[in-house]
């Protein structure tokens, strides 16, 4: 009777054993699933707050159901805003990505987002949307002086924008003085 009750207390030890083995084994794995994003990541989730806040002030002289938002040329931000979202209005913002050249941009886009281009590519994008309400925004690289309505600043901490009052009187699309307000400040000291 010993011997039943000592292998059965030793088949209940090895399975605790093991069990704890799984557990620890596990962990990595659910470490990994759980993992805070990472900088990349929380620039772009930046990129695309910085981008519909600026979209929620803007005012076309038709106002869009649903608003179609276009991706141009190579960009390092958008891996969260090519996703598509709905504004804070509810409105649903439709994104696809498309070539500078593409023929119908004007009418098939509301706004664009603009990665990296030549400066050929981006004379032929600026020449197609001249006299059309399209709004425009620049990942960056440049001076915000380009027919860019709007240029972002991203950096590790956060994501600003300047504004370029010319472009921005020129294209169509009124813009809540609020917005422009926000572009004149300057970044917080760390």
């Amino acid at each position: 009777m010993k011997l039943a009750v000592w292998t059965t207390e030793r088949i209940a030890g090895w399975k605790q054993l093991l069990a704890g083995l799984f557990c620890l084994l596990s962990l990595p794995v659910f470490a990994e699933l759980q993992a805070p994003p990472s900088m990349a990541d929380q620039r772009a989730m930046s990129v695309t707050q910085v981008v519909l806040g600026i979209l929620s002030y803007a005012r076309w002289p038709v106002e869009p159901a649903q608003l179609r938002l276009c991706v141009v040329g190579p960009t390092e931000y958008t891996d969260d805003l090519v996703k598509g979202t709905t504004q804070a209005t509810g409105r649903p913002v439709v994104v696809r990505r498309l070539l500078a050249n593409y023929p119908a941009i004007a009418s098939e886009c509301d706004a664009i987002y603009i990665g990296k281009l030549t400066n050929e590519e981006r004379s032929t994008l600026f020449a197609s949307l001249t006299g059309h309400p399209v709004l425009s925004i620049s990942e960056g690289g440049d001076q915000c002086t380009v027919g860019s309505l709007f240029c972002l600043r991203v950096s590790d901490h956060q994501v600003s924008f300047e504004v370029n009052l010319d472009s921005v009187a020129r294209s169509g699309v009124r813009i809540h003085p609020s917005v422009l307000q926000l572009s004149r400040r300057k970044a917080a000291a760390p």
